[in-house]
């Protein structure tokens, strides 16, 4: 096996393991894509390693942390980073898919916002965070999904907050525990949820409020991320993306049905209600949403 290659099999490997509801979306596409998916997810994922092992938890951490990174991502963008699995896979990808860095700094960026600890204080700061960290890595994908219509980059953005803000609901338990809340201070206060509450886990009827509002407005960026979904190339492109918003989207469906209740038990899509929901994406795909 080739070292390109070799590279290629570790991005595949790292993204079955850690990220499972992508991997297995992964498979409508064509076996280029995939693979190209598959390297950008490591970047990310060795982005977000690397974070936890740096301090960054005063100003002049992150800062040291950010230049790291950047100076990474020129290196694997010149083709000169050899040292790490992804590399070859990563720089071959950028290539074949003539991917701009900004969107990747704007990423590094994000991923250094993740210092701790974290107490985003509205919805326009939450909103920044989520374009930063997952809106960006749609940005990322376009190429390689083969975007038709610059104009629906805006839908990509909007299906990464809704996928962000899903991911922010489902893990406000773990978050707490790391000294994190990405759940808007203003709006907590608004529905009188206080940090008591967050910490003790209670499932107040103000907490159940609040979580209602917020899973509408997920729901709300993903209806209006499917508008850009018919712009990709129709290779299994648009199958996957339809296939991410469903599956991703279902965990909100789970949240509901465990009362919301986000303590006790973390919110999953089992792998029998994401065959049934790759029906439903498959459904949708085919008849334009």
């Amino acid at each position: 096996m080739t070292p390109l290659l070799e590279s290629y099999a570790h991005c595949r490997r790292a993204t079955r393991h850690h990220a499972r509801s992508f991997y297995f979306a992964s498979h409508a596409l064509p076996y280029p894509k995939r693979q190209a998916a598959y390297a950008v997810y490591a970047f990310c994922r060795h982005a977000d390693d690397l974070l936890d092992e740096r301090d960054v938890s005063q100003a002049s951490g992150q800062i040291a942390y950010e230049q790291e990174l950047r100076a990474l991502l020129n290196r694997l963008y010149d083709g000169s980073e050899t040292s790490l699995p992804f590399g070859p896979a990563f720089h071959e990808t950028i290539r074949q898919f003539n991917i701009p860095i900004q969107p990747f700094e704007d990423l590094v960026h994000g991923v250094c916002l993740d210092q701790q600890p974290i107490q985003i204080r509205d919805w326009p700061e939450l909103r920044n965070y989520c374009y930063h960290v997952a809106s960006v890595v749609g940005l990322v994908m376009c190429p390689i999904l083969g975007l038709q219509n610059p104009a629906a980059e805006a839908q990509a953005i909007e299906l990464g907050i809704a996928m962000q803000l899903t991911n922010i609901l489902r893990d406000i338990r773990e978050d707490l525990e790391r000294g994190r809340t990405y759940l808007p201070a203003d709006e907590l206060a608004l529905f009188q949820v206080t940090p008591a509450d967050l910490a003790h886990g209670h499932v107040t009827p103000q907490f159940v409020e609040f979580m209602k509002f917020q899973i509408e407005r997920a729901r709300d960026f993903y209806r209006r991320s499917e508008a850009g979904i018919p712009a990709l190339t129709a290779d299994g492109s648009q199958l996957t993306v339809w296939l991410m918003r469903t599956i991703y989207a279902g965990i909100l469906d789970e949240i509901e049905q465990a009362r919301y209740d986000v303590f006790s038990k973390r919110a999953a899509v089992s792998t029998l209600r994401k065959l049934r929901l790759a029906w439903t994406a498959w459904h949708q795909c085919h008849q334009g949403g």
